[in-house]
């Protein structure tokens, strides 16, 4: 019986890939790729010669169980996502739970996931936290930041440029405007940047500062917020 491996592919400097992962992409029978464009990018930089196929979010319900068959038979698989680590916040999860139905074996390496890095750099307790990935874009979104407020954690949000402002704003109206983030973006990347600060002086830095590249929220937990933890000035890396 063939595997699936899950291989974390760099959010940003290519550089941020470990010998293993190569060696695996190199060593698969195929690769499953969420956008073959941007895995063939990281392929060539590594000269990696492999045949590759599109498993993303709009195919994965249909194709999981044929790709399963051929694992039975004997395929070892690799899959990737455009950015990190597959399964998280991107696709993966169906694939992977029809290998553990089927009894195929599912390792995962360990490598490259945006929110680490993130959660490091807060200067925010990073003993117990929650992640939430994306918000939902519309419907329910509201709902699920107030199931947040009386959070004790500290929470980590995926979010896109063209709706970081408006969801600073409802984190503002819904948690409270003294409320402590870091706001991550461009991880590893050549203008990484990350800003501190209570959410109603992070607004006013992404009103002057357009924002670009994909963002990492981490929030205060709910007894995170004393300005006697944290002095109330926005601070940038």
């Amino acid at each position: 019986m063939g595997k699936l491996t899950i291989v974390p592919t760099p959010v940003g400097n290519l550089e941020d890939m470990t010998y293993r992962a190569v060696r695996v992409l190199r060593e698969a029978d195929l690769i499953l790729a969420e956008d073959t464009r941007t895995t063939l990018v990281l392929l060539r930089h590594y000269e990696i010669q492999n045949r590759l196929q599109s498993h993303h979010a709009f195919n994965e319900h249909r194709t999981a169980e044929e790709l399963v068959e051929r694992m039975q038979a004997g395929e070892h698989m690799a899959l990737v996502s455009d950015a990190g680590t597959p399964a998280i916040s991107d696709p993966g999860f169906l694939l992977v739970r029809a290998c553990v139905a089927a009894g195929v074996e599912v390792e995962c390496l360990p490598g490259a996931t945006a929110f680490v890095p993130a959660l490091v750099v807060s200067g925010l307790p990073t003993d117990r936290f929650c992640f939430e990935g994306f918000l939902p874009p519309k419907k329910g979104r509201r709902t699920r930041l107030e199931a947040l407020r009386e959070e004790r954690r500290t929470v980590i949000l995926y979010e896109s440029p063209h709706r970081l402002r408006k969801t600073l704003d409802q984190l503002s109206e819904v948690l409270g405007p003294e409320r402590r983030l870091s706001v991550s973006r461009e991880i590893s990347k050549r203008f990484e940047e990350t800003v501190r600060g209570r959410v109603d002086e992070i607004i006013p830095h992404f009103t002057v500062n357009d924002p670009r590249g994909e963002f990492v929220i981490v929030v205060a937990g709910v007894d995170e917020t004393s300005e006697d933890r944290h002095p109330s000035t926005v601070s940038s890396t």
